[in-house]
């Protein structure tokens, strides 16, 4: 290897045991301090990313982070604080910092850390460190055969570049209530992004894969490929004309969807009484045979843990089953707000999916017969508090269930809850480069306001 190579060669699993040394020595210095409990993270990533544009090197970027956040407790007060400096010295400081915040706070009755029957007691091995052996020299070649790809017709006019990157993280946690558990991660990824003209103006569109495991990525090639046919695809876009159209959502728009409602059923939105979700369980929310769940423990997934932020085990479980709302996801402070259990969400969800209905895109189409397909969507119009949605967006325009031509400008509108129930089909086309995967989704008519 070159004298750059690999910069996640230096960071793996035998990092564990001196993080873990590092974390126990804070917790202990907590108490030492007064402290009547603690916990500690300490965070370690480190990688490579290289970014070219139009055949030239822009950035090489090596990167080694590490972060440490502590929060004591003085009975029901709580302090935080953190460093990147993990020298005894900066240790204590740090300690002494959220000791110095939690005399002073008020007292809140619903702080402090899970019972210790709680606690998450297994970790086991995951499947989620695969790193990339990758030299700076191979990853600007890789970038650049990604973009010569992407550039391949004339019709595309410029770039914004092709990226490639990998790296690796260590994450710790520990508490004074007796866990102290981590685990390993990779993630790698190749992307690119291209601008195509013709005589009807500019139009701009990108492909990435990412993932655990470099070998499963699509390649250079491919990834440039998909950049450049989706951006050549949306020449001489269109407005529509305003009217109730059915829509359907692509598989990375779908995602989106889908994190809407995981917002609104997360904790934090619900204690604060910002979420229309709110008091809903129970109820029918999405059609019948529809069902939404987790799987957090899945081997080799890209949100995968065996324990959530609290130290709490993670579990496969159901929000939706069946189209009913029967869970909310709780961390540990939420669900004391709310008096009810924690559901291992403490971070968020981790690897959700939603059940088809045994159909392709395609298919979808064919049965939405007229209606748009939606590839983007822009602006930040979601209310959680109401469940109102509108965003502009871009897509195609679909008629006897086949694209007939690329739309621009126009603006989809609706709410939340009445988009969930209108569900009529959701997709095997499966995107499972993210948290949340999802296929297409068809939905009932909706408002598409255009000209």
């Amino acid at each position: 290897m070159s004298e750059n190579a690999s910069a996640t060669a230096n960071l793996g699993p035998h990092n564990l045991g001196a993080a873990r040394d590092i974390v126990a020595q804070v917790l202990e210095e907590a108490k030492r301090q007064g402290a009547s409990a603690a916990e500690a993270r300490l965070s370690l990533s480190q990688g490579l990313s290289v970014d070219v544009r139009l055949g030239e090197v822009e950035t090489v970027e090596f990167h080694r982070d590490r972060g440490l956040g502590v929060t004591v407790y003085f009975g029901q007060r709580k302090g935080q604080a953190s460093t990147s400096d993990d020298s005894p010295e900066s240790l204590r400081d740090a300690v002494a910092a959220a000791c110095a915040i939690a005399r002073h706070t008020e007292e809140d009755r619903f702080a402090g850390l899970a019972a210790p029957e709680q606690l998450a007691t297994d970790n086991p091995d995951l499947d989620l460190y695969h790193p990339w052996a990758l030299t700076t020299e191979q990853a600007i070649e890789e970038a650049l055969r990604c973009e010569s790809v992407a550039r391949d017709d004339p019709r595309i006019v410029n770039s914004e570049g092709a990226s490639v990157s990998t790296g690796t993280s260590v994450q710790v946690l520990g508490n004074s209530a007796g866990f102290l558990q981590g685990q390993v991660g990779t993630f790698h990824s190749r992307g690119c992004a291209v601008v195509a003209g013709d005589d009807n103006g500019m139009q701009r569109d990108h492909w990435f894969d990412g993932g655990r495991r470099a070998d499963r990525l699509a390649s250079p090639e491919q990834v440039g490929e998909a950049a450049r046919r989706r951006t050549l695809a949306r020449l001489g876009a269109e407005v529509p004309a305003t009217g109730q159209l059915p829509v359907l959502l692509s598989p990375e728009i779908a995602a989106s969807l889908l994190g809407h409602f995981v917002s609104a059923i997360s904790g934090g939105l619900l204690y604060r009484r910002a979420s229309f979700l709110g008091g809903r369980l129970g109820e029918r929310l999405f059609p019948a045979g529809i069902d939404i769940a987790e799987r957090p423990r899945l081997a080799g997934g890209n949100g995968s843990a065996a324990f959530d932020a609290d130290g709490l085990p993670t579990r496969n479980q159901a929000f939706v089953e069946d189209g009913v709302l029967r869970r909310y996801a709780l961390g540990l402070y939420a669900a004391r707000r709310l008096d009810m259990s924690p559901t291992g969400n403490g971070g968020g969800v981790r690897n959700l999916t939603i059940s088809d209905t045994g159909e392709d895109q395609a298919a979808l189409m064919r049965r939405m017969g007229t209606g748009v397909l939606i590839t983007e969507v822009m602006g930040q119009g979601v209310n959680l508090v109401t469940g109102d949605y509108s965003r502009g967006a871009a897509g195609f325009w679909i008629e006897n269930g086949v694209i007939q031509k690329p739309l621009q400008e126009f603006t989809i509108a609706g709410n939340l809850g009445e988009m969930f129930a209108g569900i009529l089909g959701s997709g095997t086309d499966v995107d499972r480069r993210g948290n949340i995967a999802s296929g297409s989704l068809l939905l009932a008519p909706m408002k598409v306001a255009g000209v």
